[in-house]
């Protein structure tokens, strides 16, 4: 039977640490607890946010609705040669997924390591780090059509990837519960240490020949380096999108700001919003109970006390600033609820 809690403070399911509750709060550890949950009349027709790490989302203030925390687990494989098929359980943590596959040689998601948050997220967001993103790797996700109360299997076409976006952010923003992801991974590494300080750091370790446990160590080590942990500091890690803009913006942007950080993306540019916000004097800063980390100057944090509105006029202030300076819109990574 299902335990449908009231009045539930979120403050440890946000890795922000923002004190704020929810009205009504259910956790789904089977499959089978969706269909029973929303065979009541009462969960369908009311506001729902689906939670998983709470890693990717600030709140502004209470939910005034049913809080769903998927909790489902389980990771199984199955190889075909040289190709590695893996399911994971919504509920895993992402991390884990990765050390479990990293630990058994199965290439692909090494670089996506240390990234915070739940396994069932990850499509969603089309988390990403270091040159890979997931829908490099994605196979399928099984989901949960709230309406109908049937189950529907996504392949990659339909989950519609771009950039830190999928079907699930627009089409289908809450229409669907995703249930368990499988990923198409190889037992033939194929590196990318082009992006960020894989390859300088490897270098510094004088491994010339890594393998996917190196590649894992050095990912995390950066991260480490560059990103608080929420255990200690509430925050959400990069807070915004790195801005991707057309040639010709770039272009004119080069011509004024010469060491401008960039990346390719295709057709267009890749812009660090890191370096963007340092530029505007952001980065360590403190404002009231939260400010930008000061090895970070993406990643919004909690120093104890601070409210989701806090933060969120923090990150109003960044994106003006960035704008009036570079002319370049940043926009929030985070979702922003309530």
């Amino acid at each position: 039977m299902l335990q449908i809690q009231e009045n539930i403070s979120l403050k440890n399911f946000n890795t922000f640490g923002i004190e704020v509750s929810a009205r009504y709060y259910v956790e789904i550890s089977r499959e089978d607890e969706l269909a029973e949950l929303f065979l009541d009349p009462q969960w369908l027709g009311m506001k729902r946010l689906v939670l998983g790490g709470g890693s990717n989302m600030l709140f502004k203030n209470d939910f005034d609705g049913l809080v769903i925390r998927v909790n489902i687990r389980g990771i199984e494989q199955r190889l075909q040669n040289n190709d590695v098929f893996v399911e994971a359980g919504a509920g895993e943590v992402w991390n884990d997924l990765v050390n479990y596959c990293v630990d058994r040689g199965y290439a692909g998601i090494e670089n996506l390591s240390l990234i915070p948050g739940s396994v069932g997220a990850s499509p969603v967001q089309n988390i990403g780090a270091y040159g890979v993103e997931l829908k490099d790797v994605f196979k399928s996700c099984r989901a949960f059509e709230i309406a109908t109360g049937q189950f529907k299997t996504f392949d990659k076409a339909e989950c519609g990837f771009a950039y830190r976006e999928s079907v699930f952010k627009g089409a289908l923003k809450e229409q669907y519960i995703i249930v368990s992801v499988k990923l198409h991974l190889s037992l033939l590494p194929h590196f990318n240490l082009k992006y960020g300080a894989i390859e300088q750091e490897l270098l510094n370790r004088n491994i010339s020949s890594p393998t996917l446990k190196d590649v894992s160590k050095v990912v995390s080590y950066i991260r480490v380096s560059k990103l608080p942990d929420p255990s200690t500091i509430g925050n959400a890690g990069s807070f915004f999108k790195n801005p991707i803009i057309s040639r010709k913006q770039f272009e004119a942007l080069l011509s004024n700001f010469p060491e401008v950080v960039n990346y390719p993306a295709g057709d267009e540019v890749k812009l660090a919003a890191g370096w963007l916000i340092e530029q505007c004097g952001w980065k360590g800063k403190t404002v009231g109970n939260t400010g930008t980390w000061k090895n970070q100057a993406l990643v919004l944090v909690n120093h104890g006390g601070a409210t989701g509105e806090e933060v969120y006029s923090l990150s109003s202030q960044i994106i003006d600033s960035v704008y009036s300076k570079f002319g370049v819109l940043l926009e929030r990574e985070v979702n922003v609820i309530g």
